[in-house]
């Protein structure tokens, strides 16, 4: 039977065991740091032990293989120097005559405009003798005409070379009056008014009775009639504050009640005793557990 302690609810009503088991370990013997093994699989059972790495050296210890295998066996010394004579010996036998050598160096220039050292030599077109030229003669002194009039052409008669033409006037409104003129003679010409059938279309097999083809008559403006009170209306007097005194409440301030005080008795503790109180049975809590798999591992 789960019973209540002094103080606070019991481990039933906080998390719904019996008895709520400590965080900290599962009861097993604490055993100290120093006394456990560092690596406790390494004192334990066969070891793998394998050799230290090898260094690199002229033997074959280093290598996968134990033998060195080389890349060509039994293959004969070629000499490049011995190849590269005998290439030249062929190369000089294609020549047809003896090399060919020039008869002297090359003639450097002595200065700008000399020809020494030149295949051609000097050129007569480029000499310094002057060519025979025709005698100079004058082209004759310019037309002479009378000086310009002074003005731009605009507004100074009598400036431009043509004559100044003469004015011409001009009716203001000669294409209205033309064309008054040409449709009065228009009008003069027709002999009756415009021809009109009785077969356009409508809107109704007869003539719409709603239609009204004169124009309506002016509106008679109705002056408005205004009415006159003879006395003016006046607001009623603004509603009164709550002042502390009840002015402004339909009824007056009721009267005082004449009830006299009574102080309640609080209840004993015995009728507190008797009566008991009604508690819900609690309904199921949840709670941290852990498997039984992970406690077999922390031990």
């Amino acid at each position: 039977v789960c019973k209540m302690p002094p103080e606070g609810k019991s481990d039933m009503e906080r998390v719904g065991l019996f008895k709520e088991m400590g965080y900290i370990s599962i009861g097993d013997k604490y055993t100290p740091f120093i006394y456990r093994p560092f690596n406790e699989s390494a004192q334990k059972n066969k070891q793998i032990l394998c050799g230290g790495p090898k260094k690199k050296s002229a033997l074959q210890a280093g290598y996968f293989d134990t033998q060195f295998k080389r890349i060509f066996e039994k293959e004969a010394l070629t000499d490049l120097v011995k190849i590269q004579r005998q290439n030249r010996i062929q190369e000089a036998k294609k020549n047809l005559g003896k090399a060919f050598l020039p008869s002297s160096g090359e003639k450097k220039p002595s200065g700008i405009g000399s020809y020494y050292g030149t295949l051609g030599g000097p050129i007569q077109a480029m000499s310094p003798m002057q060519n025979p030229r025709k005698s100079y003669k004058s082209p004759g002194k310019n037309m002479y005409t009378s000086p310009p009039k002074k003005g731009s052409g605009y507004g100074f008669p009598g400036v431009t070379l043509s004559k100044l033409d003469m004015y011409s006037s001009d009716p203001y409104d000669r294409a209205k009056e033309m064309l008054k003129r040409e449709i009065i003679a228009h009008k003069s010409m027709l002999k009756g008014g415009p021809f009109r059938l009785n077969l356009h279309p409508k809107e109704c097999f007869d003539s719409n009775p709603f239609k009204l083809d004169k124009p309506l008559p002016p509106s008679k403006n109705t002056e408005e009639k205004k009415t006159h009170f003879a006395v003016p209306f006046k607001p009623s007097s603004p509603s009164k504050r709550v002042g502390g005194m009840k002015a402004g409440t339909f009824d007056p301030y009721p009267s005082h009640s004449a009830d006299s005080y009574v102080t309640r008795k609080p209840k004993s503790v015995a009728m507190n005793r008797e009566v008991k109180i009604f508690r819900p049975s609690p309904g199921p809590k949840s709670t941290p557990v852990k498997s039984i798999i992970s406690l077999n591992v922390n031990k």
